[in-house]
């Protein structure tokens, strides 16, 4: 026992509203390569999983070097979106960070199918660079529901999973979070329904940020 706790987010969907991006990029990237568009529902539904991951599941009719040409059209109209207006954080998020970052007995990470340069853009445009002690992206792992990120933050930080929560919008945050032995929370903002959240495991599944911090203080004081 480390006397620490680790709290540890998921990005978009849960602390940054990035549908219009993923979106925009999306269309962008179908356009360039000549293939018809997935339904916007379907598109969101992906969110999560790392890209080439995400493109599989949305186009399994594609052959494997369309997927790919998929997955770089994407990632060049998202660098450029990315480049000209960041996605906004929902609301009461970067107080929530900044409560959690000025307790000495807490550790915030990071686990997002988002390559590394894409979450550092995103961390030093809203001033969260300094926030999180271990961030885990995509780059570097196995596609969510895996639990190598996870794993990984508590190797890194010394925490044990029984000290540790996973806060996600997606079933693949949550199942992610239960492989890795953690304490989950869904929240209901994001791409997934809170149905879907609670049917995957969540230990609870909150409608706004302030019932976010209850509920990560309540978990605290179940330990």
């Amino acid at each position: 026992m480390t006397g620490l706790r680790l709290v540890v987010f998921d990005v978009d969907g849960t602390l940054v509203d990035s549908q219009d991006h993923i979106h925009g990029a999306m269309a962008h990237a179908f356009a360039a390569t000549g293939h018809a568009l997935p339904p916007r529902a379907d598109i969101l539904s992906i969110v999560g999983l790392s890209l080439p991951e995400a493109m599989a599941r949305l186009v399994p009719h594609l052959p494997l070097t369309a997927q790919a040409d998929l997955v770089e059209a994407y990632k060049g109209s998202f660098g450029c979106m990315r480049a000209d207006r960041l996605s906004p954080l929902y609301d009461g998020v970067a107080e929530l960070l900044s409560k959690l970052r000025a307790e000495p007995e807490t550790l915030l990470g990071v686990a997002t199918g988002k390559s590394r340069r894409g979450l550092t853009h995103m961390l030093a445009g809203h001033g969260l660079q300094d926030h999180f002690i271990t961030t885990q992206v995509a780059d570097d792992h196995p596609s969510k529901p895996h639990p190598s990120m996870l794993l990984a933050a508590l190797a890194e930080t010394g925490v044990a999973a029984r000290d540790a929560v996973m806060i996600g919008d997606t079933t693949y945050d949550i199942r992610m979070g239960c492989a890795a032995g953690f304490r989950t929370i869904g929240v209901s903002w994001g791409y997934h329904r809170a149905e879907a959240l609670a049917e995957a495991g969540a230990g609870r599944v909150v409608h706004t940020t302030e019932a976010l911090a209850l509920a990560i203080d309540e978990i605290r004081e179940m330990a």
